[in-house]
Formats: structure tokens, C-alpha cells, sequence
């Protein structure tokens, strides 16, 4: 069966912008996260973050990000899905399409702060919570880990 979305990294500016709009949709429109919490040094370019986008025909409605954080180590962040297309298996393909670009960076485990409220989520794609529940943006978080 063909998939509804096309995950791609991010190779031009339009993607790039196409990214970052589905971005501010859910951070900063949806859970109020402020937009100087949300776009941070991580985005520019020369940063070395691969950044991803996700599309139903034309329509961004996708986004993530994969940046180095320790040698072996990537940190996946920003995994945002459009409320249109929630509940659709969209999230986990992201998940499953930055797995394979992170074995292909060299990277051996995965780390995330999840939201607590898809700490299930991401379970159920093989990551394990660590330590206490903290804030961040007035929002619950979990760090979590997983071997690739």
C-alpha cells in the first residue's frame, strides 16, 4: 500500500519554510510555546541539523528535526503532525523515516524530550523514559532514549 505522505530531509528554502510553518501551526499557534523557545540556533543553516518534512500531495503536514548531540548520539526533536492528520500512523513514519537517516549519520541512539502526553507514542516505537518529568514552555516533558 503507498503511503498518503512523502517524508523527505529538507533539501531548499521552500521546504524549509514548508517545515517550519507546520512547526509554528502546532508549537507555537496550538500549545503557545513562545516563538524565541520554539525557533532556535538549531534552525540556521550552517547549524548541521537535518531537518524534515512531511507532505499529503503539495500540503506540509509534517515536520521534525535530527541534530548531533554527543558522538553516536542524535537528539530528535520538534516532531510536529498536523491536527488534520493526527491519528494517521503520520507521526510514526517520521519517526521510522529519521531512524533510517540517523543509522545512515552513524548514529547509535536516539534521545528525545517527549511531551508526556505522547510518552506512549513514543514507547510503543521503542524508546524508554529516563529520569523525572520537567518543564519546558510550561509544558511537561520526559527525556527518553533508544538504542538504533
Amino acid at each position: 500500500m503507498k503511503s498518503l505522505y512523502q517524508i523527505q530531509t529538507v533539501q531548499s528554502e521552500k521546504e524549509m519554510a514548508d517545515a517550519m510553518s507546520v512547526r509554528k501551526i502546532v508549537f507555537i499557534e496550538e500549545q503557545e510555546v513562545p516563538e524565541d523557545l520554539e525557533i532556535d540556533e538549531h534552525d540556521t543553516p550552517e547549524s548541521g541539523t537535518i531537518h524534515f518534512v512531511a507532505y499529503r500531495g503539495e500540503e506540509p503536514v509534517g515536520a521534525s528535526r535530527l541534530r548531533p548531540y554527543a558522538p553516536g548520539v542524535g537528539k530528535v526533536e520538534r516532531v510536529a503532525v498536523s491536527k488534520t492528520e493526527r491519528g494517521t500512523g503520520l507521526g510514526r513514519q517520521i519517526m521510522l523515516a529519521m531512524e533510517e537517516t540517523a543509522k545512515k549519520q552513524g548514529f547509535h541512539t536516539l534521545k528525545l524530550n517527549a511531551q508526556t502526553h505522547a510518552q506512549r507514542f513514543y514507547e510503543k516505537l521503542g524508546y524508554e523514559p529516563h529520569g523525572d518529568v520537567f518543564d519546558e514552555a510550561g509544558i511537561e516533558h520526559i527525556a527518553m532514549v533508544k538504542s538504533l
